[in-house]
Formats: structure tokens, sequence, C-alpha cells
């Protein structure tokens, strides 16, 4: 049996902490928590209730409407801040805390603590964490940078303490793949714990562009909960993606010696969902959900794809709800796509129509780029054709 990867999802917490987005309501983050339970999103990480008012109600709204998947609230490691997170999440039916406190030298300066006073406050939070969650998770933050001696000793003081989740942040994206993978393998081997009762995670953004590589490095060495949001949204340059992640473990079976059981058919919807109410736009070349993710303009590709999607497609559009159109016209393309797109368009030539057509498309394409559909009609409707739409 394949080992089981939870995906912890932040996109309501650290993936409104993008910079400039509009107001995001509480029932737009309620349609996002259901479309991510939807999903079969394993924690749903709502928010930061003790960081205003209207966080609190979100976070509280969705604990209540949420079934399927554990929903989960950020907190410091103090007790007003936990019991603020148990008031939010008390009507949820999973819960876990999400406690969190700096353990880098350049975290602990900005705190004005030092290892010992971090260990202390950390695992005195955990305690009294207890009181009020069985499932806590803690990180260590910019574990990343963090002394590995250090980091060993923080965390198994946090497990003796009470916490079940051990999540490593890169939290400023600082790791490369090799270097955090080796990471999580260390601390699993260093640190004593009861696998039946602690699990690891990992949490990484795309600063230096590795966050998905790094995530993947984690899961290889051991870790089996992955933190991400949907099309990398996050702070800064953002954070892991959960569908290249989940694609990439669901796409190489051979290589990871685990899945997850999210429902990929929904990550065209839920990327567009989360767009439109953040309106934080989808590159067209974002993987899996970018809408020239399964787009081909080139002659070359065009005419491998229409043989065999597997030519130039290592994914099956259908199975992550792709909808666009694959073959795009442009410059670039060739006869087979141009040929491929007016039969889509109902519309038949004889060969030397054909050859009129596709010196008229060329001409156009050099001049103006892409061809639409509609203007790909504009431009035959002279030649004798019928239209068999």
């Amino acid at each position: 049996m394949r080992e089981h990867v939870a995906i912890f999802d932040t996109t309501l917490r650290d993936g409104l902490q993008t910079p400039g987005l509009p107001v995001i309501t509480r029932d737009a983050r309620i349609e996002i928590a259901r479309m991510l339970e939807s999903m079969r999103v394993d924690v749903i990480e709502a928010g930061f209730p003790v960081s205003s008012p209207e966080n609190f109600a979100s976070v509280a709204a969705i604990a209540e409407t949420v079934k399927e998947s554990t929903i989960c609230a950020l907190s410091w490691a103090t007790k007003d801040s936990i019991t603020t997170v148990a008031e939010a999440l008390a009507k949820a039916r999973r819960s876990r805390i999400h406690l969190f406190l700096g353990s880098s030298k350049t975290h602990l300066g900005n705190l004005g603590l030092t290892q010992e006073q971090m260990i202390e406050r950390s695992t005195d939070a955990i305690r009294f964490a207890t009181r009020h969650f069985g499932d806590i998770e803690f990180s260590p933050e910019d574990g990343g940078r963090t002394d590995p001696d250090f980091l060993c000793r923080v965390i198994e003081a946090a497990i003796k303490a009470g916490a079940t989740v051990i999540n490593v942040p890169d939290t400023v994206g600082y790791c490369m793949p090799r270097e955090y993978g080796e990471r999580i393998r260390s601390l699993i081997e260093r640190v004593p714990h009861d696998p039946t009762k602690v699990s690891w995670s990992v949490h990484c953004h795309d600063d230096l562009g590795c966050a998905t590589a790094n995530a993947l490095e984690g899961v290889l060495a051991g870790a089996r909960q992955v933190e991400c949001t949907l099309y990398n949204i996050g702070e800064r340059a953002g954070n892991t993606a959960m569908e290249e992640v989940v694609m990439a473990v669901r796409a190489r079976q051979d290589y990871f010696p685990c899945d997850t059981r999210i429902d990929t058919t929904l990550f065209w919807e839920a990327a567009r969902l989360v767009e439109r109410i953040t309106q934080i736009g989808i590159p067209p070349n974002k993987a899996v959900v970018g809408r020239n993710a399964f787009s081909h303009e080139s002659g070359i590709h065009q005419a491998g794809v229409l043989k065999n999607r597997a030519s130039y497609e290592v994914l099956n559009r259908e199975d992550v709800g792709w909808k666009g159109h694959s073959i795009m016209l442009g410059p670039q393309s060739g006869r087979r796509g141009l040929q491929s797109v007016l039969r889509e368009l109902g519309i038949e030539l004889d060969n030397n129509q054909f050859e009129e057509a596709y010196r008229l498309f060329i001409e156009h394409a050099d001049r103006h780029g892409q061809v639409s559909p509609d203007t790909l009609r504009t431009l035959v409707s002279p030649l004798r054709v019928s239209d068999v739409a």
C-alpha cells in the first residue's frame, strides 16, 4: 500500500497574506473552503484568528461549515492566542492548532530570546494547547536557516510537550532542494519520536524558485504532509503550489512511494475561483492550471500532439479539469494545426483551397501574432468553403 501524503492547504491564511489583495469577505472565504473540502484537502488552514475580529469570525464560520477536512488555525505561542484559536475552532468537527515561534539566529534576535528561552516558551505554549487540542502542529519559524543541532533540540522538546505534527518551514525560501531534503531526513533520523504519533510536514516559499522542488525533496526524505496554496499565491514570491506537488507525485508513481487523496479534476475550477476572489491573475504558463499548460502553437509540437498527446504532454488534461483550446494558431503553427482548428470549426476545404487558406493564415499571423477562431473564419470566408458545423 502506498503511503498517504496529507495536503495542508494554507490558501486562506498564507495565501491571503499576499500583498495588495482586495478585501476578501467572509462569504468568499467560506466559498474557497468549501471548494477545498470538495477537493478532499486533508487540512485547511482557515486563518489567524487573533489577527482581527473579522479573521476570527471567518475562521469560526469555516469551522462550523466544513465537515470533511480538518480545520486548522495559526497561533502565536502565547496563552491568549491559543485560547482565541480554541474559541474560533469550537464548532469544528476536526480541529488543529498551528503554533509557531522563530528559531533561527535572525528571528531569535528579533524576538530578544536566547535559545533556551525559545525552547521554554515553545514547550509552555504546547503544553497549554494540550488543554484544548489533541492535534497540535508546531513550526520552528525559519527552520531552513536554523542551526541543525539546535533545531533537533527544539523539535525533541516540542514532541515531549505534546506536539503531534512537526512542520519545518523554509520561511524565506533560502534552502536548495538537496539541502532541504537532507535537513528533513536528518531531523527524522536524529529526533526521538514515535512515528505512529508524530508526523512531519514541509512548508516552503518560492523566493529562489525552489518551493515545489524543496517540498518534493521533503516528501522523498519522509515528510508526509505538504503545506501549500493554489497556484502558489502567498507572501512575497508565494508558497509551494498544491497542484504542482499533487500532480508530480501522481504522475511519477514510479518515483514516489506515496500519493495524495486530492480530487485533481477540480484543480482548474478551484484555481479560477481563487483568481476571481483574490484578483491575482493565473500566469498563462503556470504549470497544471495555466491557460497555456496544455496548449501548443509550434507546428512541430502540434503535429506530434495530434498524433499522440504523450509526445508533448506529461499529464492528461482531463485529470486536472483543464478547459481550453489545445491548438493555438500563431506564426510558428503548421498545416496540421491549421487543419485541426478548421475541422473543429466545421470548415471543409479542398487541397487548393486549404493551401490558399494556409498562405492567408501565415501572412496574418506574421503581422498580428496569434490567430483566433473568429479571425480564421474571416480569413477563409472568401474561399469556396462548405460549413458542415
